[in-house]
């Protein structure tokens, strides 16, 4: 339980780092991106999916001591988990491309 909450207070430091509008280097592929790649996409947005995908992760580290020991409801939760962030990396890959 403990280390569910460790990791959920990380991933909430960083998502309130990226909504301040820092922590550009914390996002995989953006920091290692040339700058005429990082032109082409709106960092404000992509700033805010991150946001929000880390609260997601934060959410789902502190939500799984909680859902007891069967392992079909773990498998269950870790597939919701999977499906959502599938949606956020789309999201990252069109609305955060600027046009």
């Amino acid at each position: 339980m403990i280390p569910g909450i460790i990791f959920a207070i990380a991933f909430i430091v960083l998502a309130v780092i990226f909504l301040m509008g820092k922590g550009d280097k914390l996002i995989a592929g953006y920091n290692t991106a040339s700058e005429e790649e990082r032109e082409k996409v709106n960092i404000n947005r992509l700033r805010i999916i991150m946001a929000i995908v880390s609260v997601i992760g934060a959410v789902f580290c502190f939500v799984q001591p909680f859902l007891g020991s069967d392992p079909q409801v773990h498998l269950a939760s870790a597939v919701i988990f999977f499906l959502v962030l599938m949606i956020f990396i789309i999201l990252a890959n069109t609305w955060a491309k600027k046009k």
